[in-house]
């Protein structure tokens, strides 16, 4: 690699830390179609060389969420435990679909997901607080949800979190981003454990994942600061435009 390609995935690096700090996301949910684009890679080259950067940005952003917030470390481990089962399940799944059913899978679900957020935005705006609906007793239940989007997306459980969290259990958005940063990682190393046969074929690029990866460390800290000084509002609405761009650029692909 050349060093003004090194000094380019280095600054992409650095933006996609910032936003997966703010977010809550690692950036691996913006690097995939990122990487698409920009380096021509298909869905599980893409998904493989952004696990590369998203396992130490989410371990970094979830330990400077906790500084600033409460976030119980005994719900978060179940949380995690029931995830990575789920995520491991679902990962074979993921390994055996075509790449292009892949795609426009989790382009949809990105849809779906955006007009969620919009209508919570909308709704936080007439009910403010948030208040419990469910019982941590059924946290469990979340946890595999968002293993099984992990495992199948790479980085899709933390956006199923992040609003359930909120709406359903009561959680604050820079509490559940938190949370959500934490759950990525058991989707991110069962999803690389499924990849690993695939290795020999190159699904995953470390001549681009480690500059980029070296930028998010960097970075997220960033983000993550950004993130507790934007009124909430701001960021709900962030995260739906980014969801929705997303999308697109998977469909246009």
């Amino acid at each position: 690699m050349i060093v003004s390609e090194l000094l380019c995935c280095l600054i992409l690096g650095v933006g996609l830390g910032i936003c997966g700090g703010m977010l809550g996301i690692g950036g691996g949910l913006i690097a995939i179609p990122v990487l698409s684009l920009l380096f021509h890679m298909d869905q599980l080259l893409a998904q493989g060389t952004a696990l590369i950067m998203v396992t130490p940005n989410v371990l970094i952003g979830f330990l400077r969420y906790r500084q600033r917030n409460h976030i119980d470390l005994r719900q978060t481990f179940k949380l995690c435990l029931f995830a990575t089962v789920s995520a491991w399940f679902a990962a074979q799944m993921a390994s055996a679909m075509p790449v292009d059913g892949l795609q426009k899978a989790f382009a949809a679900f990105l849809l779906l997901l955006a007009a969620y957020y919009l209508w919570q935005w909308f709704d936080s705006r007439r009910h403010p607080v948030a208040a419990a609906v469910l019982s941590a007793r059924f946290l469990p239940l979340l946890g595999i949800a968002s293993g099984f989007m992990s495992g199948i997306f790479t980085v899709g459980g933390g956006l199923v979190v992040v609003p359930a969290l909120v709406s359903l259990f009561g959680f604050s958005q820079t509490q559940a981003q938190g949370i959500a940063l934490a759950l990525v990682v058991p989707g991110a190393l069962a999803a690389l454990a499924a990849l690993f046969s695939y290795a020999q074929a190159g699904n995953a690029d470390w001549s681009i994942g480690l500059p980029l990866a070296l930028g998010g460390i960097v970075s997220v800290s960033w983000g993550v600061a950004l993130a507790h000084k934007l009124p909430v509002m701001w960021l709900k609405f962030a995260f739906c435009l980014v969801l929705i761009g997303v999308a697109i650029a998977m469909l246009a692909a």
